[in-house]
């Protein structure tokens, strides 16, 4: 048996409260996967939502919770586990798969002491990295370098704003665009998210909703619907929104005569590939980045975690360790 957080019900008012620690059966691997030992696991809003009752069916359930692990592959090997599970068959790009998943969702989660994976999914974890570091990457930082660097093309000199200023996606989003020479503007709810993000490099932040002193070249948003109509008026000609979540609603409605009349470009944008999370690996190593984390906690401290992320009151990113 192993030990791990999970759900066996859903409670879409108090998601945290619907997360119960215990033993589950021990993982048993198909053809092709092998069993990773987690030593730090990351938790991210995928486990909200998972718990609320979305993207999950109740016959699915018991789920182990997590997407995000650092551990040890069974031949002793240090390994970062990309949570994006393709089917063998599909031959085409990993992230148009129709049948692509996160670990959580069709296979058990990364908040146990073991979880089972493809092989083709495990990424050398650099002694540069610890575990904890390390396990920040495959959801959080892998969606915002693939918003930043893949969707949105960013150069060294432009202007992104981000919507949100201290969360895990909101705060990689910082890190990584001011590491790469691009200007970055933030929109906080309160002073002190605003100067955490100025703190991580951002260059000004602004309060939510608040009109900029010029318009920017790209917009990550991660909130949806409280920030669509706000993201849209903040770019410039040509500009592009890349759209990665809807914490803040999932249903929004379009300015057409904006979109079309200055050339926006809406993008959508989930996970990254492995190869995007080779490349996420390296950058930090070259340059020294590091994730920013707000707390390590135990793994029967889950729910409070989870709590504390439905709060909105985390600075970067909590690590569960096993």
């Amino acid at each position: 048996m192993i030990r791990a957080a999970y759900i066996d019900r859903f409670d879409a008012e108090d998601p945290a409260a619907a997360v119960r620690v215990g033993e589950r059966p021990e993982p048993e691997p198909p053809s092709g996967w092998v069993v990773v030992e987690v030593k730090a696991a990351a938790l991210n809003h995928h486990d909200v939502w998972s718990a609320r009752g979305i993207g999950l069916r109740q016959a699915q359930l018991p789920m182990i919770l997590g997407t995000d692990a650092a551990g040890t592959a069974p031949d002793g090997a240090e390994v970062i586990v990309h949570g994006v599970i393709t089917d063998d068959a599909w031959l085409g790009p990993e992230e148009l798969d129709p049948k692509l998943s996160l670990l959580s969702e069709h296979h058990q989660g990364t908040l146990a002491t073991r979880v089972a994976v493809p092989a083709r999914n495990l990424v050398p974890k650099p002694a540069a990295l610890s575990f904890a570091e390390a396990a920040c990457l495959p959801t959080a930082w892998l969606t915002a370098y693939r918003m930043l660097f893949t969707q949105a093309a960013l150069k060294p000199g432009q202007l992104v704003l981000v919507q949100g200023a201290s969360g895990g996606l909101s705060s990689a989003c910082i890190s990584l665009a001011v590491a790469a020479g691009v200007r970055v503007w933030v929109t906080g709810r309160t002073p002190e998210k605003r100067a955490y993000a100025e703190a991580l490099g951002a260059e000004a932040s602004f309060e939510v909703g608040a009109r900029l002193p010029e318009r920017v070249d790209a917009v990550m948003d991660s909130v949806g619907a409280a920030t669509w109509p706000h993201s849209l008026r903040s770019l410039r000609k040509g500009g592009i929104l890349v759209v990665s979540g809807g914490t803040g609603g999932l249903t929004a409605e379009a300015e057409v005569a904006r979109i079309f009349y200055n050339n926006l470009r809406i993008q959508g944008s989930t996970m990254g590939t492995r190869s995007e999370l080779q490349d996420l690996v390296s950058l930090l190593v070259r340059t020294g980045l590091r994730p920013s984390i707000d707390s390590t906690l135990p793994l029967e401290h889950a729910a409070h975690g989870l709590a504390r992320l439905i709060e909105g009151t985390v600075r970067g990113k909590v690590i569960v360790t096993p």
